[in-house]
């Protein structure tokens, strides 16, 4: 996008080739996601880094092939299939590119027995759920009451949350139960004005902690016991009360984890993380895609192929 605008502003261009130094890698982009923070960049509200030009680039995860790696780069080779975490307001842009170069340690190897567009869906989301989990960082036992959980990222805190051995509270629309109960183990409160007050049926004392990935805020905030924590996403500026701490999770600080990264592989391959592709475009059609994010109810990931 070369102004900030409606789906209609995205447009293909050519760029130059753009090479593998140091400790980077290249790879050759088969999958990129449409992210929320992707619709919010082409709509001019997010930051740009300084000293960048040319036309803004969205999309903060892909899946493709090494095609170059540069000299100080170890642990991966020419060939590797890998899923990658990008920061889109760096000078290079973000992941809606054929030819992606990102630090190595952006990068891990794709699970096994997956496509390369099911592990697109995997690095931004699920370093997000890592971050927000360990932020709160609720011992084994403890009550987590998650918003939006049938959403891509709410669904990844569900599952990590209960592998964690979290009792876990999934708050979202009861049309959705079929797809929750996919998910895992945990309990439903449908999601409403009341929903704070339904959770506490279930847990009269407040739960532990919530992450909240519908940006409920001050809607679910009472369900949080006194002195609980909150993990919020996207920005909340207010303060949640009753000694709560509110946690602004931001999955930046955790975009040059791979060994985290690689761990989400692993589960997986575990079968521990269940990765959900809603539908695929072409990157010509990245604006029928962002069009269709903005509607709302997606479930699962919407996904451009190059």
């Amino acid at each position: 996008m070369t102004t900030p605008g409606g789906p209609e502003v995205l447009d293909v261009v050519e760029r130059l080739d753009v090479n593998a130094v140091g400790g980077r890698v290249r790879i050759r982009v088969h999958a990129a996601t449409v992210n929320p923070t992707d619709l919010a960049l082409r709509a001019g509200q997010r930051p740009r880094a300084a000293g960048s030009d040319g036309p803004r680039i969205p999309g903060m995860e892909a899946a493709g092939v090494i095609d170059e790696i540069g000299p100080d780069v170890t642990g991966l080779t020419v060939g590797d299939e890998v899923m990658a975490i990008v920061v889109p307001s760096r000078p290079e842009g973000g992941a809606y590119v054929e030819q992606l170069v990102v630090d190595a340690d952006q990068v891990a190897r794709a699970p096994r027995g997956v496509t390369l567009v099911e592990a697109a869906t995997l690095p931004m989301n699920g370093l997000t759920a890592v971050r927000a989990l360990d932020m709160l960082d609720l011992p084994q036992g403890s009550t987590l009451a998650v918003s939006g959980a049938a959403g891509a990222l709410g669904g990844y805190v569900l599952q990590l949350a209960a592998h964690r051995g979290l009792r876990v509270i999934a708050i979202a629309s009861e049309r959705d139960a079929a797809l929750l109960r996919e998910l895992g183990p945990h309990e439903l409160v449908p999601r409403g004005d009341d929903a704070a007050e339904r959770v506490r049926e279930l847990v009269p004392e407040g739960v532990d902690g919530a992450v909240d990935t519908a940006l409920l805020h001050e809607r679910i905030v009472p369900a949080v016991r006194d002195g609980g924590g909150f993990a919020v996403v996207r920005g909340w500026p207010e303060e949640a009360g009753r000694g709560i701490t509110v946690h602004r999770v931001m999955v930046a600080e955790y975009a040059h984890r791979a060994d985290l990264l690689a761990e989400l592989a692993t589960l997986v391959e575990e079968g521990v993380l269940t990765l959900r592709v809603a539908r695929t475009f072409t990157a010509e059609d990245a604006p029928e895609a962002h069009r269709l994010m903005e509607a709302g109810g997606v479930r699962g990931r919407l996904v451009l192929t190059f």
